[in-house]
């Protein structure tokens, strides 16, 4: 397997899908900071965005699952009818684990949790770059394991400013244990 760096030349075309103007502005001004990346568009809704890769080709899509006309996975199902095999990155808040499975099942590539930082997302597209970058036929399962594995990130992202991994994993905890009562912080 033979590696070829992302050039200047040939940037990796995003698509960003997300319907708050303001986190569509934020997501395409970090996806503009990673050095091999540009912004193709913006779009805010499944149809924008249906209509855009119609029109325009991408190598990504940074998507946003709550949409105001639709899930976001419907908008992949769409492309994936068509024959449309482009990259996706699921952006979302959407925490639910059956959620992830079904992104996996349908070729999603990624999946951020918003709120996220700059250097969340940049390690997220970076590792994207270096598993497009892998290119030619495998020696062996440890070339392609090899390939894969650089989709996923060697430690968990970094938590927000001010928050240890002890006290999200204690609030985690406190949550799950409350029940469908829930738990108030007031």
């Amino acid at each position: 397997m033979t590696t070829t760096a992302w050039t200047a030349e040939r940037p990796i075309r995003v698509l960003v899908v997300e319907d708050d103007p303001v986190a569509a502005a934020a997501h395409a001004l970090y996806v503009r900071r990673v050095a091999g990346f540009t912004v193709a568009g913006v779009a805010h809704t499944r149809g924008d965005a249906l209509q855009f890769l119609k029109r325009t080709g991408v190598d990504l899509v940074l998507l946003d699952l709550f949409l105001p006309d639709g899930h976001g996975f419907q908008l992949v199902r769409s492309l994936r009818s068509a024959g449309h095999g482009v990259d996706v990155i699921a952006v979302t808040s959407a925490r639910d684990l059956a959620v992830v499975r079904e992104g996996v099942s349908l070729g999603v590539v990624q999946y951020v949790l918003k709120p996220f930082t700059f250097a969340t997302l940049r390690d997220r597209l970076v590792r994207y770059a270096e598993f497009r970058a892998v290119v030619g036929e495998a020696s062996g399962q440890d070339e392609v394991d090899r390939a894969l594995a650089a989709l996923r990130a060697p430690q968990p992202a970094s938590l927000p400013k001010g928050l240890s991994l002890d006290t999200l994993q204690a609030i985690t905890t406190a949550i799950r244990e409350a029940g469908p009562e829930g738990v108030s912080s007031g």
